[in-house]
């Protein structure tokens, strides 16, 4: 019986490892940086507002959020942040690009788990050198056969990266944290697409669930073994 799945991608960011939670601490920061000027929940708006804008221009990343941290704090102000804000929005940037990577759980036994019997791919979005130290500093990187980090994941995306693959898309997975990223535009090229909840999830990364075959939940990374064979 021919193999069902031959290759295997995996998002990086809260899917292998910690993110969005350095993210939220910047943002904690930001907030209270800013709580003279206006109301935590309409800083957050304004601030998501910012980040929608600037995808275009700066890409998914540590350094575009700091970028619209400081584009936010100049417009809630009518141009009159301090100097020392914005030092210190810049230094909340560091303090996230320089921050230890903590994979999530069961995301090593995963990934050891499957390297044998299928490629793996990891797939990511964001600052190049930010996710290429984050993948060294993963200890992961040498069970992966490839490693792509693109500026979006679109249906596009998935197809250039497992078409060539043995099999081509229909025999690849893409699994993920982000409905949005991970799953349906992969499963829209044809990919399966496996979605494994985070605690924290990124405003800009909701979307609903698939109502289709090649759609499946898990709860943590410890199920896509199984899943996996499952699948065939």
């Amino acid at each position: 019986m021919a193999q069902n799945l031959l290759t295997i991608g995996f998002d990086a960011d809260d899917t292998l490892w910690h993110n969005e939670r350095f993210f939220v601490g910047a943002q904690d920061r930001f907030a209270d940086l800013l709580r003279d000027h206006a109301e935590r929940a309409h800083l957050e708006e304004r601030l998501i507002a910012a980040e929608r804008r600037n995808i275009g221009h700066y890409g998914f990343g540590v350094k575009g959020f700091t970028l619209s941290m400081i584009e936010t704090a100049i417009e809630v102000t009518d141009g009159r942040v301090p100097a020392s804000v914005i030092g210190q929005l810049l230094e909340a940037g560091r303090d996230m690009l320089a921050h230890p990577v903590e994979l999530l759980p069961h995301a090593r036994e995963a990934v050891q788990a499957l390297a044998p019997g299928h490629r793996l791919v990891l797939i990511t979005k964001g600052d190049l050198l930010h996710q290429e130290r984050k993948l060294a500093a993963s200890g992961l990187g040498d069970l992966f056969d490839a490693v792509e980090i693109v500026s979006d994941k679109r249906p596009a995306t998935y197809a250039r990266i497992f078409g060539p693959m043995p099999g081509g898309t229909e025999a690849a997975m893409m699994v993920g944290n982000s409905m949005k990223s991970d799953v349906l535009p992969a499963i829209e090229a044809g990919a399966w697409g496996v979605h494994v909840p985070h605690d924290l999830a990124w405003a800009l990364e909701h979307a609903e669930a698939p109502d289709t075959a090649r759609f499946r939940e898990i709860s943590d990374l410890s199920g896509l073994p199984g899943l996996v064979r499952e699948i065939g």
